[in-house]
């Protein structure tokens, strides 16, 4: 028996979906509870496990003294580097390098930093398993340690990343010397640490022979793989989920607690949970590196670029080398003649850092678009004039053709509304009161890439759609996004779209990172889509188990590598400083961003609002210290790291230009990470035009405010 073919062109008007504001689609069920987290979701026969990390920064365990905790009221195993199940660590993961070996768990006696995970303590009850990991006696060998980061460390090296390490044209020093105008400065910025809302959780268990893990990550499909690998098991017998995620900025990937939670199933034979507490997470979910930037600029006497060098230092683990690469946009940003920038690390007794919210870009654009703003002074240069005076008609570095660079209509738009016009660019006039007040711009870009993903698309026989994708909606408005482009796609209302994300049975998927995945898996939905509205269209019948079409993006993406693809922005920023207290408010911030066809303004306006308001902590709150002596953190915990709050936060507006991508089939270039591109700078740049103060190491402190204002020099 089949039904009557469900119409696909029943719109309420002739407008796109795309493009109009629309409330999420899951945010009734977020804000009623009815939408549940990887670490409340209920399971029968569940125990709890409770990482025990190691309190030394660098040695070797010598014993663990397991009986007595085995004794205590509820504890079920204590697994170690001496009965936890074996791993395999020899492959190459998702992203194109070897596992994080703090994912192998328990493998050795070696402990190569403080917070280093050595033993899971499983129970009954969490309470009993936090217990009983407390009173858990682990004896070590100590070792010295060095955790110390500076830019002359002799240790550093440069590595590849993601993109080269060091990319070169012509003679540096030729050309510095041949300019009118050169500024060499060194630029730093602290450690700083993710911190979703939503702790990392896991819950792992065997079901008929078949490895399910509810888990809160950015791509199913990847833990997928990760622990399949790890595990020696066929991929098709490991099943991840994750329906909600509360946030997670490059941090929610294979960690050690899905790991610790699968090793405790296998042990146990029933579902086990390990959840991070705060704590823990500074030691096990990555981080930002520090960083340390030397630029050094030549430029003619009408201020374009001659010279440009661009070197930049992060420190990694001993166990994995992870690059920040901060000398990445100015590969993209501006072109010279002589054109060198490099990336090096340096190994220290530290936890790994890992990709945070514009990994590269956020610290990497800091440096240099203070540099130019600092260049624009030197050649008595209307800061934004000098930026548009060094706008590349190709890649910098690539030499490829941008497939669209729509920067210069960000700062004439930026500059209309912000009211640029009227700025008096000396230093330290301005004044309310108290209060120096000044004024400041900074560029932005961030790559605008896409993954091959796929997607099935079902036409239901009642008249609505089911889409199903392994996406991850981490905050960003995925979900919501993805109805939209269905509709449109299928040429139906939202209302009749059911979007289901965050399960790798549903195909592998672009992960919910690099500004990649609503792009991704967009792409992947219109093409399963488009393929079943001709289907339809031609006057299929619907029968009751549906008509799906699955599609597969692998080949259509591969075409653009062939050209620069970015998002751009122009950042303004008005800040008030008291130089009596050291104090730093800023007033009001603007960003313009060309960054593809916006989906979904509601969402799109919070994404960039929210990488601004990131801007303000990254340039005056955030900063994670390292003690010396023990290797940890001083305040490990938000109480102890700074963050903007709601008081620090001032008006802020975010709009765009139209900017689609003219080779995506939506228009979509990627938006999560743009917004604090070059926020921190445009601040940084406006504490200068208050004060005449130049300020190159982060965060701009109320001591470094008042230090600066007598003279002394910053550190």
């Amino acid at each position: 028996m089949t039904t009557a073919t469900p119409s696909t062109t029943a719109k309420t008007s002739s407008t796109a979906f795309v493009g109009t504001a629309h409330t999420r689609v899951e945010g009734l069920e977020k804000v009623t509870g009815a939408a549940r987290y990887a670490g409340e979701i209920p399971f029968a026969d569940l125990a709890h496990g409770w990482l025990v990390l190691s309190t030394v920064a660098r040695g070797r365990i010598r014993s663990v003294d397991t009986a007595p905790v085995l004794g205590m009221p509820g504890v079920l195993a204590v697994l170690h580097h001496e009965n936890a199940p074996r791993v395999d660590t020899d492959f190459v993961g998702m992203m194109g390098v070897p596992p994080d070996p703090t994912c192998a768990l328990f493998q050795h006696d070696r402990v190569p930093h403080l917070g280093w995970p050595v033993a899971l303590v499983v129970a009954e009850t969490s309470e009993q398993a936090r217990e009983a990991a407390e009173t858990l006696v682990v004896h070590y060998d100590q070792e010295p340690h060095d955790v110390a980061f500076d830019g002359e460390h002799p240790g550093a090296h440069p590595v590849d990343g993601y993109m080269p390490a060091v990319a070169e044209k012509g003679d540096l020093e030729a050309e510095l010397a041949a300019s009118a105008v050169v500024l060499d400065a060194e630029y730093t910025t602290p450690e700083e640490h993710h911190n979703p809302m939503e702790p990392h959780a896991a819950t792992a268990r065997w079901d008929g022979g078949r490895l399910e893990v509810v888990d809160s990550n950015q791509g199913a499909a990847w833990v997928v793989g990760e622990l399949a690998k790890l595990f020696s098991l066929d991929p098709a017998a490991v099943r991840v989920r994750s329906e909600h995620v509360g946030g997670g900025f490059g941090s929610k990937s294979v960690r050690a607690h899905q790991v610790a939670a699968v090793m405790a199933t296998t042990v146990l034979q029933r579902p086990v949970r390990v959840v991070m507490t705060r704590r823990q997470m500074f030691s096990l979910a990555g981080y930002r590196s520090p960083t340390t930037q030397r630029i050094r600029l030549g430029a003619d006497a009408e201020g374009r670029l001659r010279a440009l060098e661009h070197r930049s230092l992060n420190l990694t683990s001993t166990v994995r080398e992870f690059v920040e690469p901060s000398s990445g946009p100015a590969r993209v940003m501006y072109d010279a003649d002589a054109h060198h920038t490099a990336n090096f690390v340096v190994r220290l007794d530290v936890p790994t850092p890992t990709w945070m919210r514009a990994p590269g870009e956020a610290p990497g654009s800091f440096a240099l678009e203070s540099a130019l703003d600092e260049l624009a002074e030197k050649c008595g240069l209307d800061p934004i004039e000098l930026r548009l005076r060094n706008e590349p008609e190709r890649g910098p570095v690539s030499g490829l053709p941008f497939s669209s660079r729509n920067l210069a209509a960000c700062f004439r738009e930026g500059a209309r509304r912000f009211g640029w016009a009227g700025r008096d660019a000396r230093p330290g006039l301005r004044r309310d009161g108290r209060w120096l007040l000044g004024t400041g711009t900074a560029a932005a870009s961030f790559g605008a890439g896409a993954a091959p993903s796929t997607a099935v698309v079902t036409a239901q026989a009642d008249g609505t759609f089911t889409v199903r994708i392994a996406a991850a909606d981490i905050g960003t408005g995925a979900r919501t996004a993805l109805t939209l482009v269905a509709a449109d796609a299928l040429e139906v209302t939202p209302d009749r779209i059911r979007v289901r994300i965050g399960d790798s049975d549903f195909g592998p998927a672009m992960i919910a990172g690099g500004s990649m995945g609503t792009r991704s898996w967009a792409w992947a939905v219109t093409a399963a889509a488009g393929e079943l509205r001709e289907r339809l269209t031609l006057g299929a019948d619907v029968p009751p188990e549906g008509i799906t079409v699955r599609s597969d993006t692998t080949e259509a993406i591969g075409a653009l590598a062939r050209k620069e693809r970015h998002s751009f922005g122009a950042q303004f920023a008005e800040v008030a400083v008291d130089v009596t207290t050291g104090e730093v408010r800023v007033r009001r911030m603007l960003g313009i961003f060309a960054a593809g066809r916006i989906v979904n303004p509601l969402t799109a306006r919070n994404q960039f609002v929210g990488g601004m308001t990131w801007g303000i902590s990254m340039a005056l709150h955030e900063e994670a210290v390292r003690d010396r002596a023990s290797g940890g953190h001083y305040g490990a915990d938000l109480a102890g790291y700074h963050v903007a709050t709601h008081a620090d936060v001032p008006h802020i507006e975010a709009d765009w230009v139209d900017d689609p991508d003219p080779d995506d089939p939506v228009g979509i270039k990627g938006i999560g990470e743009i917004g604090i591109v070059g926020a921190a700078a445009a601040i940084a740049n406006a504490v200068w035009h208050a004060t005449g103060v130049r300020h190159r190491n982060l965060p701009i402190r109320p001591d470094r405010v008042l230090r600066a204002a007598t003279g002394v020099p910053n550190a």
